[in-house]
């Protein structure tokens, strides 16, 4: 029972607790702790600008409080704030999990913030410099969140200034690590000297622009080579913090601020379907933000340009047209929605920000493409997505189809909002579109072929000619004739882009009178008009002659930054589209407008290697012409090549097991046999090399090599003689004698000009290098 008795029991074990040194290994490093303060500062304040919090408000003070505090403390074991820390991280995984209940559908900021909470406590209890390894650890994490959140330029300051703090930062570290002096008062004295030296052991200033630029430079190569594989592997996609509406949504209204109500002078039309066909060809301004197509009738008797601003910015897997509308009653000087209160409302899970579409049927090959939609500025309640969108993941719990395939919200597209779609783009195969029939259903036909009566004529003899007059050429050099559809449509859309011409001003051309055709009036008086008044003239000759068309109106990809692998969006970047029918493959639009691509880009265009090809078209630019034509060839047959088998080897992993073996084993081959070529070519430079040398100079060099070879490689800093005379240590005699005395041949051949009996010498070795072997394999 005296065991009992040695128990720390009562005020001696307080006592002993209270008593008894701290055991740990501490930091006294200012200069560590300062730069480690300011790595967590930087990612910090990261965060808050990638996400566009106010974090840093509170965060960096309390920071700078709790470092000040921990360094004054260091040797304290602080019992009382240990578990006041402790108390507080409950606390903040608390106020994480309940808010993470309502924000599941992203966790990022989440997350974000509950490390800066932890850091911010961890700052009150960091005395050992395994504390201040975590604080550095956190810091980076900060940043990798912010990359994530980032949508603009705004963060690379941001990082490259977390380079700067992070390079002295592990020198410091690592002089701490290895026991060397630590930067504390003494050394601060010899730091002030040194300024005026121009020189210090510890922070070389050259030596860290030296490193700075270089891991820049080569971050930015990496950065241009990398491949963009297809992303959102992980079923976890961005969408805003859920929305509730009040109000009966029935999905008919459009919701455009762009659209003033009746009475002003310059209206351009009502969001209401009952507006009458007359008022939406009154003449009228376009208003300077809001695009003035996207509502349920568009009035294209108005004038004037809007001013640019960022609307939206888009991470997609592949460019293309962000889809909004459209229409398929053409009023003569404008268009309309026929069937506005045709729409079918979808309602999602309240567990669930997912809404399942029903995309049109279609024969054509498709490829799931991923977008992500930030709006930066107000928008109407339509919803911008690639055609044939699948699956949606959106703040509000109930949308609306409409007849055309347009998705519309129950509220307008806030600044700020985030939301997700997932699209089954078809590939756009010419010779396929080119073999389809002219049997239209009833369907079709009854909505997108209507033209009005008095138009339909003249309309229809122009462009009837138009195709005769190709014919007659295309007949004349290769007997073929210009029939099917896509082929038509190609054409007339190319025909229009080279004949007609848009004004120099914007308010040159003319206000349409009362009874005055817009159609009639581009292709008979004006020989012109407006973008988008291209798109309406290639809809309805299209229709003249039998072809179903529809007026899509959208955004085009907008300005792709390599940077944030975001697409920036401004509403300038508006326009309508002609979308021409084909029988069993669906919908494919042309775009018409002079100084536009024929075909807008779609999933054909492979950006893989996006960002190389940006640069490469920088570099083209100062080319002669037949030189940028070759060497396009030339690398875009490699790059596409390259391209297709990195897809092929990622897609390898999501076909089940077996797929995953198979890459598994094509990896490990490929880098089986990539390094067994890099050996060869090594091997092959070094004999060649050899071959080069002088005898006596290639006798040596072999023999250093086998020496190296031997686990006792020559350093440097040695003479050949000081290297022979170590190798009687570590090699047997007759063997160090055979190196030593090459070594002397060698320093005699070299600076003495002496003649070797070379002969003699290769004998010599090769009978010791055959004796070396004998001895090993017995």
């Amino acid at each position: 029972m005296n065991w009992l008795w040695r128990l720390p029991l009562g005020d001696d074990w307080r006592q002993n607790i209270l008593q008894s040194p701290v055991t740990a290994e501490v930091e006294d490093s200012i200069t560590l702790r300062v730069l480690v303060l300011a790595l967590v500062i930087v990612g910090i304040v990261a965060t808050d600008i990638a996400a566009e919090t106010w974090s840093s408000f509170w965060a960096v003070p309390l920071s700078i409080l709790g470092a000040i505090w921990s360094y004054y403390r260091r040797r304290d074991r602080n019992i009382p704030v240990k578990f006041c820390i402790a108390i507080g991280m409950l606390v903040a995984l608390g106020a994480f999990l309940g808010r993470l209940l309502g924000e599941l559908n992203d966790t990022r900021l989440a997350l974000a913030e509950l490390l800066i909470q932890l850091q911010v406590l961890h700052c009150f209890d960091v005395p050992r410099r395994k504390d201040l390894s975590y604080s550095i650890l956190i810091g980076l994490i900060l940043l990798g969140v912010a990359a994530t959140l980032s949508q603009t330029l705004a963060f690379a300051p941001i990082l490259l200034l977390f380079l700067a703090i992070a390079l002295p930062t592990l020198v410091v570290d690592y002089r701490s690590r290895l026991g060397l002096e630590q930067l504390n008062t003494h050394n601060e004295q010899i730091l002030r000297n040194s300024s005026t030296q121009g020189n210090s052991s510890v922070f070389n200033l050259k030596f860290f622009i030296f490193n700075f630029v270089i891991i820049v430079g080569l971050g930015l190569v990496i950065f241009a080579l990398l491949p963009r594989l297809p992303g959102y592997q992980l079923r976890m996609f961005p969408v805003s913090s859920p929305i509730q509406t009040t109000d009966e949504f029935t999905g008919r209204n459009i919701i455009n601020p762009g659209y003033v109500r009746q009475g002003n002078p310059n209206n351009q039309g009502n969001s209401n379907s009952s507006t009458s066909n007359s008022q939406t060809g009154q003449p009228g301004k376009v208003d300077s933000s809001f695009y003035y197509g996207f509502n349920s009738q568009i009035n294209q008797n108005l004038r004037g340009e809007m001013t640019p601003k960022i609307v939206m910015r888009v991470r997609s897997q592949a460019p293309g047209f962000w889809r909004v509308l459209a229409f398929d009653r053409y009023t003569g000087k404008g268009w309309e929605v026929s069937r506005n209160d045709q729409v079918k409302r979808l309602q999602r899970s309240p567990w669930s920000y997912q809404i399942f579409l029903d995309p049109p049927i279609s024969a054509a090959q498709t490829k799931e493409i991923i977008q992500t939609y930030t709006v930066v500025s107000d928008l109407p309640n339509l919803i911008p997505a690639m055609a044939f969108p699948k699956e949606i993941y959106f703040p509000t719990p109930v949308l609306a189809v409409d007849q055309e395939d347009g998705l519309r919200s129950p509220v307008g597209l806030s600044e700020g909002m985030t939301y997700t779609v997932i699209s089954q783009v078809p590939y756009r195969d010419r010779t396929l579109l080119g073999k389809t029939s002219n049997k239209y259903p009833q369907s079709i036909k009854n909505y997108y072929l209507q033209v009005p009566p008095e138009t339909a004529t003249k309309v229809r003899e122009l462009t009837e000619e138009i195709l005769a007059n190709y014919n007659q050429k295309r007949v004349a050099q290769s007997n073929k004739s210009l029939e099917p559809t896509y082929e038509k449509a190609l054409y007339l859309a190319q025909y229009l882009k080279q004949n007609y011409k848009t004004p120099e001003n914007p308010l040159d051309l003319p206000y349409l009178s009362e009874n005055e055709d817009l159609v009639e009036a581009f292709l008979f008086k004006h020989k012109g008009g407006y973008p988008d008044h291209f798109s309406t003239v290639l809809t309805v000759m299209l229709r003249s002659i039998g072809i179903p068309a529809r007026l899509v109106a959208g955004f085009a990809s907008g300005e792709f930054n390599p940077f944030t692998g975001m697409y920036i969006v401004r509403n300038t970047d508006a326009y309508v589209m002609t979308e021409v029918y084909f029988p069993k493959y669906g919908w494919f639009a042309f775009d018409p407008i002079p100084n536009h691509p024929l075909i807008p880009p779609s999933v054909e265009d492979e950006q893989t290697f996006n960002t190389l090809r940006l640069f490469w078209n920088w570099v083209a630019g100062w080319l002669p012409s037949p030189v940028t034509g070759l060497l396009n060839y030339v690398f875009g047959a490699i790059f596409t090549w390259i391209s297709k088998a990195f897809s092929w080897f990622v897609s390898l992993f999501y076909q089940g097991w077996l797929g995953v073996f198979t890459g598994l084993i094509f990896a490990t081959t490929v880098a089986f046999l990539s390094w067994l070529g890099w050996d060869r070519w090594r091997e092959w430079r070094y004999h060649s090399a050899l071959k080069k040398l002088p005898p006596m100079e290639r006798l040596y060099q072999q023999m250093l090599r086998w020496t190296s070879k031997q686990g006792l490689a020559k350093h440097p800093a040695q003479t050949p003689l000081e290297y022979a005379r170590i190798l009687y240590q570590h090699h047997a005699i007759t063997t160090a004698e055979v190196i030593d005395e090459i070594s002397q041949a060698y320093v005699s051949w070299r600076y003495g000009s002496y003649t070797p009996d070379l002969q003699r010498l290769q004998q010599k070795w090769q009978k010791m290098k055959k004796t070396t072997k004998k001895l090993k394999l017995t």
